[in-house]
């Protein structure tokens, strides 16, 4: 006889308690291995593909890709036995009323994906009466639902697991309403105002507007609220500093020639990692970070390097582990792989946490310079500008020079004016003449 399980949207071990599906790598009818990856997601922080901890045929999927969905939600149900081969439990012999039926078992959590277990129950075999529910399995989810008519005309109308299963068990067709939220989706009381009777007026939509709307959920939503928290718990400070960086960029040809860095992509974000981190030794205060909750500063004696990525998912900073260890050679290495990573759309959760210090070199979009938020959980950001030839004067006489824009924000609470600028001259002093490095 068959088997079901349902597989329910995991615990990513990040405190989050719902993600968006994005993909789904299998559909009904398919034959899944232990640990095959079956769905991809999108956290308030990254994508993450699951892997499914049984093997069997994917009989359904409950949920549309777009579609946000609880953790602990199921959304996909498979037969683990679909030839038939366990042993059925006797019908005749009902299970006692203080153990859990034999058509339930717990799905033990995945591995990394955090300790929730989740009850499943196996579907009723036709014409078989239904096993009475034990008191402490009260609260377990049913069984699978059926599949859902075809929508109709195609339309699937947007609203989440608990406004639907609302929908369901108050009798309201979600097909007849209008979503009041953003982008049309159906809200709790738009359910309920249909219940009862109450009719919702249609928003007005101009047919000729050039206007479109996108939610605001996944790597977005979580990048805003972090802004925003930062921009108004930690006061910050910018200052600027503009440097010529022509000893750096010849130097950098140099590194081109040379076969220890043969095929090594050395940049200016190169330079300015290494800078951060000889810096970040003399003026520890930059490393820092203002712990609210136990009223302490707590330093860091390592670097965990943030750089700011764009991709096509919005701004994520993944993170260089102790970066102040590294040769140059080293992190330009680190640089080049988190980047590809991040483009592709690969950066984990784990990634990203726990950083001590961030870049962000707007000069790739050709801006000259600009005031960046602190990341949460951090006391300053380095904002790297383009580099331009400028006129610029040595030693008495106007040359044409490569010139950049540093800026710095940091957490006054944490760093006074003194140490801002002492560390961001540092940085400058290194980046216009790498050979100070070897006074550091």
């Amino acid at each position: 006889m068959p088997t079901y399980k349902q597989f329910p949207l995991a615990d990513t071990a990040e405190g989050l308690t719902e993600a968006d599906i994005l993909s789904w790598h299998v559909k009904p009818g398919d034959t899944v291995a232990v640990n095959q990856i079956v769905v991809e997601i999108e956290t308030a922080k990254a994508a993450v593909e699951l892997p499914i901890p049984w093997a069997g045929v994917v009989t359904e999927l409950h949920v549309e890709p777009g579609q946000t969905v609880e953790v602990g939600t199921p959304i996909l149900t498979i037969d683990v036995d679909p030839d038939g081969a366990a042993a059925p439990a006797p019908a005749a012999t009902p299970a006692p009323a203080s153990s859990a039926p034999a058509e339930e078992e717990e799905m033990k959590p995945l591995v990394g994906y955090g300790s929730k277990a989740v009850v499943t129950q196996r579907r009723a075999r036709k014409g078989a009466a239904p096993a009475p529910a034990p008191a402490a399995a009260v609260a377990a989810p049913p069984a699978p639902a059926p599949a859902p008519a075809a929508p109709r005309g195609g339309y699937v109308p947007l609203a989440k697991p608990p406004v639907r299963k609302l929908a369901k068990d108050l009798g309201v067709d979600l097909h007849a309403l209008t979503g009041t939220a953003d982008g049309g989706v159906i809200t709790r009381e738009d359910v309920e105002r249909a219940a009862n009777g109450t009719p919702v007026a249609a928003p007005t939509v101009d047919s000729g507007t050039r206007e479109r709307r996108v939610p605001i959920k996944g790597v977005r939503k979580m990048t805003a609220a972090a802004m925003v928290q930062s921009a108004y718990t930690a006061p910050h400070v910018t200052e600027f500093l503009t440097i010529d960086v022509t000893p750096m960029m010849e130097f950098r040809e140099k590194l081109k020639k040379s076969r220890e860095f043969a095929g090594i992509k050395v940049t200016p974000l190169t330079f300015a990692a290494k800078a951060v981190c000889l810096a970040a030794k003399r003026t520890p205060d930059i490393n820092a970070v203002w712990d609210e909750e136990a009223q302490e500063i707590v330093y860091k004696d390592y670097v965990h390097l943030g750089i700011a990525a764009a991709t096509p998912r919005g701004l994520i900073v993944p993170k260089i582990r102790d970066a102040d260890s590294m040769s140059l050679k080293e992190l330009a290495e680190s640089l080049t792989q988190l980047t590809e990573t991040a483009r592709a759309g690969k950066t984990t959760p784990a990634d990203m946490a726990n950083g001590t210090f961030t870049i962000s070199n707007i000069g790739v979009f050709g801006i000259d310079t600009g005031t960046p938020i602190i990341n949460p959980g951090e006391s300053a950001i380095l904002a790297l500008g383009s580099i331009r030839d400028t006129p610029w004067v040595v030693d008495g006489e106007l040359r044409v020079r490569k010139v950049m824009q540093l800026s710095l924000s940091f957490d006054h609470r944490v760093i006074d004016g003194q140490q801002g600028s002492e560390f961001l001259a540092d940085v400058g002093a290194l980046l216009a003449d790498p050979a100070m490095a070897m006074t550091y």
